[in-house]
């Protein structure tokens, strides 16, 4: 089993096939919509911080609009990988590092905190909340061998290559 996080590459990805602006880039123009200064010199993780954290310490109407809007973007994106396991599956076998590359068989836990998804990591220690959603997953998981293509990812590593692998996957989703 490996644990992680919707990676954010994985977010920008989709909000890229959707249109979505790039989130950053809606912070800083809504920052300065709102009047919002920011270091423009720090690096962008901080920048990102900085912005929302001073959007929300605001609290006007603007300000929760903003915020609500990323928010409900990342949880439709969620949504999504949740209904098609098997997208996010392939993703994760083809955006392995490469020193780290595995094609052996896995079952992700992607652990998601909705409110704020930064902090995800966080997850990994609330036994209460991991333990039923896990046990329930294997007491109800029944394996088929004549039944295994809703298991089978099929991908590319390095993504852009011509080796394609097989993999047998699946995905537990815990989200708070």
């Amino acid at each position: 089993m490996k644990d992680l996080y919707l990676p954010s590459e994985y977010i920008k990805e989709k909000r890229a096939e959707k249109g979505f602006p790039i989130e950053l880039t809606y912070l800083k123009a809504k920052a300065k919509e709102a009047n919002i200064h920011f270091d423009k010199n720090a690096k962008p993780s901080e920048i990102y911080y900085e912005i929302t954290e001073k959007l929300i310490n605001k609290n006007d109407k603007f300000s929760i609009e903003v915020i609500e809007k990323l928010k409900t973007e990342k949880v439709d994106i969620l949504k999504e990988a949740q209904a098609n396991p098997e997208i996010l599956s392939k993703w994760l076998y083809e955006n392995q590092s490469a020193p780290r590359f595995g094609s052996e068989n896995r079952l992700f836990l992607v652990l998601v905190d909705t409110n704020d998804f930064g902090n995800s990591w966080k997850l990994k220690r609330d036994l209460q909340l991991l333990k039923p959603t896990i046990f329930e997953y294997l007491d109800s998981f029944k394996y088929n061998p004549l039944n295994v293509s809703s298991l089978k990812v099929k991908y590319n590593f390095p993504k852009n290559s011509t080796h394609e692998y097989s993999s047998l996957a699946d995905v537990i989703f815990i989200v708070k």
